[in-house]
């Protein structure tokens, strides 16, 4: 939100007040509180009539540093409050006090504050400074409504660039926007979001977390060109400086704090297929979808049901269409029996025609206008309430719901919607109605998780969610939302989901082919491309099917080819689904996080890393032309075995069975046996492609569990001069090729726990 005219002046209505220097500080041994005055003090007079800032500054974990700014301290917080299961019970920082200096240092990040000097919160890393709050870095304004805002501004350096602040499909770089963390359902091309997290990292060093779960209103480099600033109505501010220094050492420690996500089950690697939303279905259609599939060679894992598995009018009734699907228990056991997982659609929304209105009204599970009537309105589904999930009664009422969905054989739910959500309402538990706007969604998803994690187990939790806000990413995984079905959309998706990445989030899929409208054969073939090189892949639309025969025959062989080549790769992304439950890097990931030494890489938007070594370029033109960044260093394509030696810009035009998927310089890629499925033994004859390995260089692969966390074998890889050296634990035959798929292939058997092979580069 803006509050100035220009530099100089405020905006009608507008008074701000600003900390100014520090009057008194109080230094415990772990813990700052500086008494801020918004006026030089100059004698005992300037005391009065005046505000003065309470600024609290303390250590939750080691690398982090908090920081709280109340204006009255009186207000009444009602919550509800981000959990942060990160937050150390112990102290976690150390204050140290020289003359006027004051610090506080936890890990290499250190608050310095001169009390002699006028105001100024300095973040430093070593002799190095990270941001500072200073002139108008911490303070208040009240507006023309008389609204109180607390305010913070934290400073840009030059060459600085912020990234994050949840799923944006605006310019991956955020310098120069204003972004509100406001939930809405505004699809994929504008500026609203899905997915609002008040958290932003930065190109030097550091991220921040602003621990407000209500609306967050940042002018990023936009009303202060060299300020983040972000406000929130309320008397109290508070945000955690997180140290790295690099951008994935940002991610571990964000969220180590607010929570990592959990291991998504393996067998939602494979292909997703669905209904569509508004197209006309019954268990004909979806026989002939799974048939078609299977006769064209195409493997599914997972088929998902859209809405209208219910009957229309009466969302959410979680009962099934009789008419359309007569014997819903005997239909999903056909499809299991061919290897199938299930998903089904549901949102938190209950339609008056649904008998569960009536249930819910009497019982007061739905949420309630301040007059005591229940909240309604026609927008999605005619005279919808919403449950309230701050009532445990009401949850338990929900899950019990879904309980019997589960019992019928559905696997897993795409938790649809969660962004609507009204501010004129009274929550159950007296939670704030403007805080509850974005929280709702992580009740939502928090009540299915934990449902799905009771019922069938640890690892085989599993959601396709659309909204989320700050710790939403224990709760994997997160879909893209509606986009249209055209290049731009496409390039837009990977804008927004590259961005969540850097928010904080492991896992995120698209709909292939784009949700609204029908893509052209091109459009839907690219999209396969790039779907299948996702950390999860489904096919979905909205008023079209996209199954592949739809749009050509070479649209079947393109979708066979790329999810043939997943299930290669799936120990291989595995492994990076692993790494992202640890450390919270995320399987997807921008060129930024990957390469944040490399100025060239700031902005790159339209290509990522897929794991720790793989380059993907979509392509994002009809004639097959693509433009992409290459790193240092020689590396290879996997589909073709062409080198390319950066760093440089390429220009490259693929037809539509390759695109530039690029394996890093001294990288060693383990591939699957077996192509038909996402999960199998992939320690069997597993296949180690070696890519322009330097003399001297040594990399270590795990081929992991595809049950959990852990490792069933590890293989240790060096070249020396002439020779590549290979040692592992494994039981199981393996094999080792050398560049692309048509380098040279080398056969060991079972037993073989060291070779030895001539390395001609």
């Amino acid at each position: 939100m803006k509050f100035t005219d220009g530099y100089w002046l405020m905006r009608p209505g507008c008074t701000a007040r600003y900390a100014a220097e520090v009057a008194d500080v109080r230094a415990d041994e772990d813990r700052l509180t500086l008494y801020a005055p918004v006026k030089h003090v100059a004698h005992r007079g300037d005391t009065l009539n005046s505000p003065l800032l309470t600024v609290e500054c303390w250590s939750p974990a080691e690398g982090v540093i908090g920081v709280r700014a109340t204006h009255h301290a009186g207000s009444v917080r009602r919550g509800p409050e981000f959990a942060l299961p990160g937050a150390s019970a112990e102290p976690s920082g150390k204050v140290r006090r020289d003359g006027s200096v004051v610090e506080l240092s936890s890990g290499e990040l250190t608050l310095r504050v001169d009390t002699a000097a006028p105001w100024r919160l300095e973040f430093r890393s070593g002799d190095q400074v990270l941001t500072h709050a200073g002139e108008r870095g911490t303070g208040f304004v009240t507006d023309a409504e008389g609204r109180h805002h607390m305010v913070g501004q934290l400073a840009l350096g030059v060459g600085e660039s912020v990234y994050g602040l949840g799923e944006r499909f605006t310019p991956f770089v955020k310098n120069g926007q204003t972004v509100d963390i406001w939930q809405a359902d505004g699809g994929t091309s504008s500026e609203q979001a899905y997915k609002n997290i008040p958290f932003h990292l930065t190109n030097r060093g550091y991220g921040v977390f602003v621990n407000h779960p209500g609306k967050v209103s940042y002018e990023v480099g936009s009303e202060a060109v060299g300020q983040v600033q972000f406000s929130v109505e309320d008397q109290s501010l508070e945000y955690f400086v997180v140290h790295g220094p690099t951008p994935k050492e940002i991610l571990t420690r964000y969220t180590a704090l607010t929570g990592r996500p959990a291991l998504p089950p393996a067998w939602a690697l494979g292909l997703w297929l669905t209904t569509s939303f508004t197209t006309e279905y019954d268990e004909a259609t979806v026989n002939r979808f799974v048939g078609g599939m299977a006769e064209r060679g195409i493997p599914l894992s997972v088929f998902h049901f859209d809405c209208f598995w219910m009957r229309e009018y009466q969302w959410c009734d979680f009962d099934w269409d009789a008419e359309t699907f007569p014997d819903p228990e005997g239909m999903l056991a056909r499809l299991k029996e061919q290897g199938l997982r299930i998903s089904a659609w549901i949102n938190p929304y209950i339609a008056q025609k649904s008998p569960l209105f009536e249930e819910g009204m009497r019982n007061g599970y739905l949420l309630r206008r301040t007059d005591g009537s229940v909240w309604q309105w026609d927008l999605w589904q005619p005279g919808m309430a919403l449950v309230d999930f701050t009532n445990p009664a009401a949850r338990d009422w929900f899950t019990g719901r879904l309980r019997t969905l589960l019992d019928q054989g559905v696997d897993c739910f795409k938790t649809d919607f969660g962004e609507r959500v009204p501010t004129d309402v009274v929550w159950h538990d007296g939670s704030d109605p403007e805080r509850m706007h974005n929280y709702y969604t992580h009740l939502y998803n928090q009540a299915v998780f934990e449902l799905l994690r009771e019922v069938r187990g640890e690892g085989d939790a599993l959601l396709f969610a659309r909204s989320a806000t700050a710790g939403g990413q224990q709760y994997p995984v997160h879909w893209g939302g509606d986009c249209e079905s055209h290049f731009n959309a496409m390039a837009e998706s990977l804008r927004g989901g590259l961005s969540l990445g850097l928010s904080g989030f492991g896992f995120w899929s698209h709909d292939i082919g784009g949700f609204e409208g029908t893509p052209t054969p091109t459009v839907f073939k690219r999209w396969v491309q790039f779907g299948l090189l996702s950390s999860h892949s489904r096919l979905h639309g909205s008023k079209s099917y996209r199954v592949p025969w739809d749009y050509g025959d070479e649209a079947v062989a393109v979708t066979r080819e790329f999810t043939l080549l997943k299930h290669r790769l799936a120990p291989y992304l595995q492994r990076a689904a692993q790494q992202a439950h640890a450390t919270g890097v995320p399987v997807m990931r921008a060129m930024v996080l990957e390469f944040p030494d490399d100025p060239a890489a700031a902005a790159l938007d339209r290509q990522y890393l897929l794991g720790d070594d793989l380059l993907v370029a979509p392509v994002f033109t009809d004639d097959g032309t693509v433009e992409f960044y290459v790193p240092e260093g020689t590396w290879t394509n996997l589909l073709t075995g062409a080198r390319l030696t950066g760093p440089r810009w390429v220009r490259e035009q693929h037809g539509f069975h390759t695109l530039p998927l690029l394996a890093r310089p001294d990288s060693v890629i383990p591939m699957a046996a077996d192509d038909q499925r996402p999960v199998s033994p992939w320690a069997e004859n597993v296949e180690l492609r070696v890519h322009a390995f330097a003399d001297g260089a040594e990399r270590t692969v795990a081929i992991p569990r595809s049950d959990g966390p852990g490792e069933v074998a590890r293989f240790r890889v060096r070249r020396d001069g002439e020779r590549l050296r290979v040692s592992t634990d494994s039981e199981h035959a393996w094999q080792l090729r050398l560049g692309g798929p048509e380098g040279p292939l080398h056969l060991f058997p079972a037993g073989t726990t060291k070779a030895e092979i001539p390395f001609a580069d």
